[in-house]
């Protein structure tokens, strides 16, 4: 297993995310998570409580599958409020340093209307290869 962050010096300096991520291995692709709880109900009144558990439940999947989280390459953020993830983008850092390190996958973050569960504010999908 392999996974190599490229961040070229021609691009400007990433901050969370990586420009490229190389891999070589088995890819285990991840389902888009919601911070539903155990019970399958929505938890979390804000969207980084909701990034929390939604970021949870993403490595709850990858580990079971046998990944860790450095070995995630490649994550989409999806957010029904871009401004307000923006504004808690500090918190959401720390949300994701204290949960999966301070390796980062190549990210989106896309602004959508509303998500499956009307209550969920984020949606986090992505693969990785171990």
């Amino acid at each position: 297993m392999s996974v190599e962050r490229v961040n070229p010096p021609e691009l400007a300096q990433p901050r969370g995310f990586s420009h490229a991520v190389v891999g070589t291995g088995t890819t285990i692709f991840l389902a888009g998570q919601t911070a539903l709880d155990h019970s399958g109900r929505i938890v979390g009144g804000d969207v980084v409580a909701q990034f929390e558990q939604a970021l949870s439940n993403l490595l709850t999947a990858l580990r079971a599958a046998g990944g860790e989280p450095r070995q995630l390459a490649s994550l989409t953020v999806y957010v029904t409020d871009m401004d307000e993830y923006r504004a808690h983008a500090a918190e959401i850092g720390r949300v994701w340093r204290r949960l999966a390190g301070r390796d980062y996958p190549a990210m989106a973050g896309i602004g959508v209307a509303r998500l499956w569960d009307a209550e969920a504010l984020v949606e986090v999908q992505g693969f990785a290869v171990v």
